[in-house]
């Protein structure tokens, strides 16, 4: 891999930052998702784009470009063009999805950790999706691309096991996915934390003075990162000509619980070979603070970041989390295609304490107003949600 052509500091213990909440704010957890009726004809944005020669200047006021995509009025995304080595990086791992998705199911099950809920190693089916049943559109590979292991602890070990356990790599059947995945990993995850002090920045200008440290810092000191190599399997045609209208027929509507999520733009394949998506209405949709749907688009080569959860409750609101699902490619031209993508979910550390608001509207038969949870709390309280329950 290139050497990256820019340097972050070391490492080192969290400071303590002073913030104050403005008026300036979205209110947290207004928005529901249990209810999401697409439009006939969804209308197509652009995400706010930053250069990442501004974005690696840490004296830039960003703030303009930080309210546009993240704050009370924005889309809960920005992306950043122009990343160093980005482009070749990102097609190394993603080329390699089909590969994991095609090995015997021998292999794939060598991949598998039942014990985190499937948040590590290779999963398929295990998830539950808005229909209340297990998606089997999509399989994915979980790792965590910045250590492969975080903790030693038994006892955190069994605490936060979607977090804690090491990391499952398939050394003998695809020796080159570790090292393709921790490469883009590593590096969504150092342009991920520029990001994140620009964000402090800007809240820091709405006269912030929280007792708790910055995002950047949060994420900085965390082990807790995780990154989600997905592969969509191709429909049958059968499928493809059925009209369903559903905005969300490839993955489900959600909110990402994390801090900052990178992503990379789908790669669309057919018979291993790359091609154009072939239905210009599928892909990525959000919906905005006034429950509108919208399409949202970004270059191949751009890497995308929506923000989640916790740094809403962060922030109080000064940055928010938006509703997302993926549709998937209907019509003739459809049928045998495959996408494939990176999501990598930058998060606090498990002992990282939240400040739930005083109003739910997420997640409001598991949580409660005002709770006291660790982020590693909230995290196996919402996989009861998704996931089978632990016994």
């Amino acid at each position: 891999m290139p050497p990256l052509q820019f340097q972050l500091k070391a490492i080192h213990l969290c400071p303590t930052t002073q913030t104050h909440l403005s008026s300036r704010r979205c209110s947290p957890y207004r928005i529901s998702c249990r209810s999401m009726a697409s439009p006939p004809s969804p209308p197509t944005v652009r995400t706010v784009s930053i250069p990442f020669t501004h974005l690696k200047d840490r004296d830039k006021d960003l703030s303009g470009k930080i309210e546009e995509g993240f704050g009370p009025q924005g889309l809960g995304i920005i992306s950043v063009s122009d990343v160093p080595d980005f482009a070749l990086l990102r097609k190394n791992l993603l080329y390699l999805a089909p590969r994991l998705a095609n090995l015997s199911e021998d292999a794939k099950r060598e991949l598998e950790d039942p014990d985190s809920r499937y948040n590590f190693g290779w999963s398929h089916g295990k998830e539950i999706i808005e229909s209340g049943k297990p998606d089997v559109f999509k399989g994915s590979f979980y790792a965590n691309p910045i250590i492969d292991t975080p903790t030693t602890d038994t006892a955190l070990l069994h605490q936060y096991p979607s977090f804690c356990r090491s990391n499952i790599w398939p050394t003998s059947s695809l020796p080159e996915l570790e090292v393709a995945f921790k490469a883009l990993g590593k590096l969504i995850f150092e342009v991920g934390l520029l990001l994140a002090h620009h964000c402090d920045q800007y809240v820091m200008q709405q006269g912030s003075t929280s007792k708790t440290q910055g995002l950047e810092e949060t994420l900085r000191c965390s082990r807790c990162h995780k990154g989600r190599l997905l592969y969509y399997f191709p429909r049958p045609l059968s499928e493809c000509r059925e009209v369903t209208g559903s905005t969300s027929s490839w993955c489900g509507w959600h909110t990402d619980f994390g801090s900052l999520t990178g992503l990379t733009c789908g790669l669309f394949m057919r018979n291993s070979e790359e091609v154009p998506c072939p239905d210009s209405s599928a892909g990525l949709y959000v919906q905005t603070r006034n429950n509108k749907i919208v399409k949202v688009i970004y270059g191949e080569d751009e890497l995308a970041y929506q923000i989640g959860e916790t740094t809403e409750m962060l922030y109080s609101g000064l940055l928010c989390a938006t509703p997302h699902c993926v549709k998937a490619p209907s019509g003739e031209n459809a049928s045998g295609i495959e996408r494939c993508t990176l999501a990598m979910f930058m998060q606090p550390n498990w002992d990282e304490r939240l400040k739930l608001p005083e109003k739910i509207t997420r997640h409001q038969e598991f949580i409660q107003p005002n709770q006291a949870l660790t982020f590693g709390e909230y995290t196996e309280i919402l996989n009861d949600k998704y996931y089978q329950r632990r016994r």
